[in-house]
C-alpha cells in the first residue's frame, strides 16, 4: 500500500503548506489550515477515469492572433431570471456552483430547469442527498415533465463520471458536492481533501466533454460557501440563492462569472408550483404602507445591468446607554462614516441616539449610491418629518460633504419615472439635457443643499 501524503490547505486562500501552523502566511487568517491526506494513487486514478476520452485534445502553442474567436453558443435555462444571472444562458463545458442555505430552493430551482431542458437537451440529475423517489415526488408535485430527465442516486465520483460517459449528457447537476467522495481518499465526504479532488475530477470531465456541470454547495453559518477556497477558483460561475424562511422571495446573485457580468441579480418567488420568476422586482420592493412614516425614502440602486428601486428605512431614537448602530442590508462601517459626515457638514449630532437602518425586502446594497438616501432617512426620522411618497433619492456622499455622481444615472431616473415617481434629488453631475417626462430632477452638490429640501 502506498504511503499517504499529508498536506495542509488554507480554507480562506487555498495555499498549501507541508506542516500545520496557527496562521496562514499567505493571507494572515488564523486557524484556517486543514489537514489533507492524499494517497499516491489518487491523482492517477482520477485521471484514469477520463483517460483517452474523445473530448480530450492535445495541447499546442500558438499565437494569440491564431486563436479562433468564434463565440461558443449558449442555450437557455428556460428561466429568464436564471439566464440573466448566468450572463445569457449556459455555456457548454462551463462549471457553475450554486450555493444557499438549507430550504432556500436550490434543488427546486435546478429540478425545474432540468425537467424543462430535458425536452430539448440530454440532461442528467445526480442526487446524493435525496432518494430518487423524493426527487420524483417533488417533480410530480410541481407538475414538471418527467419523461425525458435522467436521474441517478450515487455518491462515488468515479461511478458518476463512468455512467455519465455512457449517456453523454449536455447538462449535469451534482447535488451536492459536499456528499460525493473519491474512494482513494480516506477522509470523510465534505472534508477539504474530498471536496477539492471531487470538484477537480468533475470539472475535468466537464471541460473534456463539453458538458454543462452544475454543482450544488452548502453554506457556512456566516453565509459563505463551505469548502476550501480553491473550489471557487476552479469553477467558472459562482451563484448564491438568498432568502429567509419567513420570506417567499428569493434572490439569485452572481459572485463570479467568466462568461457574464458579476453581481447580476435575479428575483424569484417561492410558490406551491415551485420557483416563479419576478421580471419586475422593483414593484415588489416598493410595496409600501398606505401612510408613509418618517424615516422612509426610496432610492434607485444599480444591480449589474439593471436599476432597482428599494425602500430605505431608518429609525433614530434616544439611547439609554451606549448608542447602538445597526445596519441590515447595508455596510455597518459606511453608516458610521455617514453619521460623522452628517455631524460635521450637516450640523446634526446623533452621537447620543440609537440608529437602525434597513433595506426593505432583504436586498443587500453594496454600492455607495445609497449614501444620500440614507442621510435623508436619518434626518427624516430624527426630525419626525415625513418625506413625499413620489420622491426618489440617490447619490454618493464624500467625506467633505460633496454629493458625487453615480454610474447609470439616466437609467435610474427612467426606472423611477416608470413606477410613478415625480421628483428626484440626484447629484448635479447626474442631470442631463434630456428631460424625462413627468419627472422633476433636483440637482444638488453639497449636503446642506440637499437637506434643505426636507
Amino acid at each position: 500500500m502506498a504511503k499517504a501524503k499529508t498536506a495542509f490547505v488554507c480554507d480562506d486562500c487555498g495555499a498549501d503548506f507541508t506542516k500545520w501552523q496557527g496562521q496562514c502566511s499567505e493571507c494572515g487568517a488564523w486557524n484556517s489550515l486543514k489537514e489533507v491526506r492524499l494517497s499516491s494513487s489518487t491523482r492517477s486514478s482520477g485521471e484514469g477515469v477520463l483517460k483517452g476520452y474523445a473530448g480530450a485534445t492535445e495541447a499546442k502553442i500558438q499565437t494569440l492572433q491564431d486563436v479562433s474567436l468564434t463565440e461558443v453558443p449558449r442555450f437557455t435555462s428556460t428561466m429568464g431570471e436564471f439566464d440573466r444571472v448566468l450572463g445569457g444562458g449556459f455555456v457548454p463545458g462551463s462549471v457553475v456552483l450554486v450555493g444557499g442555505h438549507p430550504g432556500a430552493g436550490k434543488s427546486t430551482l435546478l429540478l425545474q430547469s432540468l425537467c424543462k431542458l430535458s425536452q430539448s437537451h440530454r440532461a442528467l440529475y445526480v442526487t446524493g442527498e435525496e432518494s430518487l423517489q423524493q426527487v420524483a415526488m417533488r417533480a410530480k408535485r410541481l407538475g414538471l415533465p418527467m419523461d425525458r430527465l435522467q436521474v441517478l442516486a450515487e455518491t462515488n465520483v468515479e461511478s458518476i463520471v463512468n455512467l455519465a460517459q455512457q449517456v453523454a449528457p449536455g447538462i449535469m447537476v451534482v447535488d451536492s458536492i459536499q456528499v460525493v467522495h473519491l474512494a482513494d481518499i480516506s477522509s470523510a465526504p465534505g472534508s477539504v481533501s474530498q471536496v477539492r479532488e471531487c470538484a477537480a475530477l468533475l470539472t475535468r470531465f466537464a471541460k473534456q466533454t463539453g458538458t454543462v456541470l452544475i454543482l450544488v454547495g452548502h453554506v457556512t453559518k456566516d453565509g459563505t460557501l463551505a469548502g476550501p477556497k480553491v473550489l471557487e477558483h476552479i469553477i467558472d460561475c459562482s451563484i448564491m440563492l438568498e432568502g429567509g424562511h419567513d420570506s417567499r422571495f428569493r434572490t439569485l446573485r452572481g459572485h463570479k462569472n467568466r462568461f457574464g457580468a458579476v453581481n447580476e441579480l435575479g428575483v424569484f418567488a417561492m410558490t406551491e408550483q415551485g420557483m416563479k420568476e419576478v421580471p419586475n422586482p422593483s414593484a415588489i420592493f416598493l410595496q409600501r404602507a398606505e401612510e408613509i412614516a418618517p424615516g422612509s425614502v426610496v432610492m434607485a440602486t444599480w444591480e449589474a445591468t439593471r436599476p432597482l428601486l428599494v425602500e430605505i428605512q431608518a429609525l433614530v431614537d434616544s439611547s439609554h446607554g451606549n448608542p447602538r448602530r445597526v445596519a441590515v442590508g447595508m455596510e455597518q462601517n459606511r453608516l458610521a462614516m455617514l453619521l460623522a459626515v452628517l455631524h460635521r457638514h450637516g450640523g446634526l449630532m446623533l452621537g447620543d441616539q440609537d440608529v437602525f437602518v434597513n433595506a426593505v425586502g432583504g436586498v443587500k446594497i453594496m454600492e455607495p449610491s445609497a449614501d444620500l438616501a440614507l442621510l435623508f432617512a436619518l434626518v427624516s426620522s430624527f426630525r419626525d418629518i415625513t418625506l413625499p411618497r413620489d420622491l426618489v433619492v440617490f447619490g454618493e456622499v464624500g467625506l467633505s460633504g460633496e454629493i458625487r455622481p453615480v454610474p447609470s444615472g439616466q437609467e435610474r431616473l427612467r426606472e423611477a419615472a416608470k413606477h410613478g415617481f415625480r421628483r428626484a434629488i440626484v447629484p448635479a453631475a447626474n442631470t442631463t439635457k434630456e428631460k424625462i417626462a413627468g419627472l422633476e430632477v433636483i440637482p444638488v452638490k453639497k449636503i446642506d443643499e440637499a437637506l434643505s429640501y426636507i
